[in-house]
């Protein structure tokens, strides 16, 4: 694939993490700018790194990159496994690009409890819209952060809109009813959902539907098409009896077929018209407000637990109240309580 601003992007962007020879963060920053595909590959490796030598230089280079203005737009997508979250979102993607819009895609892989690995599998499964110049794929695993994101995926989606591309998908993990964390570092949160037979309502709940501005039922072909005007019929009524997410904006509840391309150019304009109420009402400034908020507090806790898991004044306390509660001697919180006071008692060690 060859991204915007020319450059080969096919190779695999995680290939030779450990030997390549770090560039400097001005001239990495230079190169994402230009819209350098490698670069920006290199970049969201950098960020998603967890050495502190690494970490030091991706604040270095993310400080090059000011906060990008509303000509951009963050889309979240998620629902349960076997959807058809990719085949939608090539589809949704390339009826992006015939706009005349360059789009990034950040797939959220689940990540093995055991072994930690992931079969990052989602860009061979968007085939076509991989080949496409105007289009970034990039899969990274979930790791042990919950919510269906990744502990970079802010940080990433920052690097995309530096690159020059105006259109950024985060793909989800698609584990179930406790994805939302997506909707909090995008503009859009877009749910999809397959024909169901029998109690279609139980399969979503509240949580992950009340922040959906548009819900879309896939797989509508075949012979679940009545399956799928039938759930469209039931989100409806279901979403009348919850309160919007934002007065601006009623959310939808459409049919499509990712692999026939029906609704998709429907879920497209629904999209441009839900950016526009938000736009006109104030609430997708807002939205951006209350995204970088969430960032600073999600950076401030993360911190801190690094610093305590890091800092060797605390190893010996650690692994006395450890073998405590193990041994049901303390009760965690207060463990808690008694390695948080050591930590604040004197300065922290420098990092």
């Amino acid at each position: 694939m060859t991204g915007p601003g020319g450059g080969a992007g096919r190779t695999d962007e995680r290939k030779g993490r450990d030997a390549a020879t770090p560039l400097p963060d001005a001239a990495l920053a230079a190169r994402v700018r230009a819209g350098e595909v490698r670069a920006l590959a290199k970049a969201i490796t950098l960020v998603e790194s967890t050495r502190p030598a690494d970490r030091s230089t991706a604040i270095g280079l993310l400080e090059a990159f000011p906060a990008p203005g509303s000509g951009t737009l963050r889309i979240g997508i998620s629902g349960s496994p076997g959807v058809g979250k990719s085949t939608f979102i090539e589809a949704f993607g390339l009826r992006a690009v015939e706009a005349r819009h360059r789009i990034a895609v950040l797939t959220i892989d689940p990540s093995s409890r055991l072994a930690g690995g992931s079969i990052l599998g989602d860009k061979t499964r968007m085939a076509e819209l991989s080949q496409r110049p105007e289009a970034f794929i990039r899969p990274t695993p979930a790791g042990r952060t919950l919510g269906g994101v990744a502990r970079r995926t802010r940080e990433a989606i920052v690097l995309c809109e530096a690159a020059g591309f105006d259109v950024v998908v985060v793909e989800t993990v698609g584990v179930g009813q406790s994805e939302t964390a997506v909707a909090g570092m995008t503009d859009l949160f877009l749910l999809l959902l397959a024909p169901l037979a029998g109690d279609e309502l139980q399969g979503i709940k509240r949580g992950v539907m009340e922040l959906a501005d548009l819900v879309l039922v896939n797989k509508a072909d075949g012979a679940q098409a009545d399956a799928a005007g039938r759930t469209v019929a039931e989100y409806r009524n279901a979403l009348h009896l919850m309160r919007p997410r934002t007065p601006a904006w009623t959310p939808t509840v459409e049919a499509c077929s990712a692999l026939t391309g029906s609704g998709v150019e429907e879920a497209w304009q629904r999209t441009l018209e839900c950016r526009a109420a938000l736009e006109a009402s104030g609430d997708f400034a807002a939205r951006r407000t209350a995204q970088a908020e969430e960032w600073l507090r999600e950076e401030v806790e993360a911190a801190l637990h690094e610093r305590l898991r890091e800092d060797p004044r605390l190893e010996p306390l650690a692994a006395r109240l450890e073998d405590d509660v193990r041994a049901g001697r303390i009760a965690p919180p207060a463990a808690a309580r008694r390695l948080l006071d050591a930590f604040f008692a004197r300065p922290p060690s420098d990092p």
